[in-house]
């Protein structure tokens, strides 16, 4: 009996341990804090590259501690809707925000022995992406993370290069 309580103890404190999502103190460490945007290119099928966002785009990755993380990406240069109201944009207008702006939030994980972070999707400017989980590639050097998309917003055999900052 008391090797059975044992074995039930063990299993519980297990799986109380298994459903803590907070990063480790090493993830918390590297991974935790605000991120500047440098850059994001995206790869065609055809080896050819675009700049999605322009050859300066503005973003800001965040990643808390407990595990919870809020991207924004956008296109530095975006025109001003001319009527001073979103709800009245032209349909160019509409089109440049809508391709200008990149933007989700939700949990993330990072697996240190595959290299890989997975942003847990609640919400996305890009709905098809919401309740998903966006696996990245990823390498981490110094205050520079960057990593790799494979299922882009632009759909097909397109991937993308993001590059982030951490900012002190």
């Amino acid at each position: 009996m008391k090797y059975s309580m044992t074995i039930v103890s063990l299993l519980f404190f297990v799986s109380m341990q298994a459903q803590d999502n907070k990063p480790s103190k090493k993830v918390r460490k590297q991974f935790a804090g605000t991120w500047s945007l440098v850059a994001v290119e995206n790869t065609n099928a055809d080896g050819s590259k675009t700049l999605p966002y322009g050859d300066s785009p503005v973003g800001l990755l965040v990643l808390t501690n407990g595990g919870d993380y809020a991207i924004q990406i956008l296109k530095a240069f975006r025109p001003k809707v001319a009527a001073n109201d979103k709800n009245k944009a032209t349909p160019e207008e509409n089109s440049a925000l809508v391709q200008g702006n990149n933007s989700h939030f939700g949990r993330y994980t990072v697996d240190l022995t595959q290299r890989t972070i997975a942003f847990n999707v609640q919400h996305a400017f890009y709905p098809n992406w919401e309740s998903t989980v966006q696996v990245r590639s990823y390498t981490l050097e110094e205050n520079t993370l960057s990593y790799i998309v494979t299922q882009t917003t632009n759909g097909g055999s397109i991937t993308a290069k993001v590059v982030w900052k951490k900012q002190y």
